[in-house]
């Protein structure tokens, strides 16, 4: 059994977890390697690299294929994770899905974007301090604690530290997902337009999602 979030304070329905999960199965039986996206578009990043340029994109795509190895056995599991994102885009919960693996990239540990539905955002997040006091993804990653923010606005206003990529994004959920052993394999992020979304049967979604990413990470 996969670790769970501690959503202590929304109390989630074991059954409904469990519903989406077996939901999220079926569908990465159906998973297709021709969806998917072994290249995508970047935002330029700010001074320092510290900030996406919203509505700014780089020149060239980001190749996913320099980072995992496109074998057959990482092209099922991106294949399994793409129809994951599809299955959360077809829900109509949010506006933007990510998933995310912890990687050793260019010596340090980063956040590699495998699959992801929504505006183009940046590829990678560095996974360190630093980061953790601006990025909730980096924050996530390094500490194995979900962040709910359900109005992003109040959150600012009193006090919390938010990496700003898309100034439409009223709300977001950033959860880890772990390996049986309770290591933080890599987190998945949702965004919204709208506040107050995530409650109790959304996070039993995002729930049943980090039950099963870690099953389909590539190599």
């Amino acid at each position: 059994m996969a670790k769970l979030i501690d959503f202590t304070s929304y109390k989630l329905d074991p059954a409904k977890v469990t519903e989406f999960r077996e939901l999220i199965e079926s569908e990465i039986k159906r998973a297709n390697i021709e969806l998917v996206e072994w290249q995508y578009l970047i935002p330029e990043l700010g001074e320092g690299g510290s900030c996406s340029l919203f509505g700014q994109l780089q020149e060239a795509p980001f190749k996913l294929n320099e980072f995992v190895e496109p074998n057959d056995a990482n092209k099922r599991s991106l294949a399994a994770l793409t129809s994951i994102v599809k299955f959360v885009e077809q829900q109509n919960l949010v506006d933007w899905f990510g998933i995310y693996q912890s990687r050793q990239v260019e010596g340090i540990t980063q956040l590699l974007k495998l699959a992801y539905f929504g505006n183009p955002s940046r590829p990678l997040f560095p996974v360190d301090e630093n980061y953790a006091r601006i990025s909730n993804n980096a924050f996530v990653a390094l500490n194995g604690q979900g962040r709910v923010i359900n109005n992003v606005e109040q959150y600012i206003a009193n006090g919390g530290e938010y990496y700003t990529c898309d100034p439409a994004v009223k709300s977001e959920v950033c959860l880890p997902h772990f390996s049986q052993a309770g290591e933080v394999l890599g987190i998945i992020d949702a965004e919204a337009f709208e506040n107050d979304v995530f409650h109790q049967d959304a996070l039993a979604l995002f729930q049943a999602v980090c039950e099963v990413v870690p099953n389909y990470l590539p190599e």
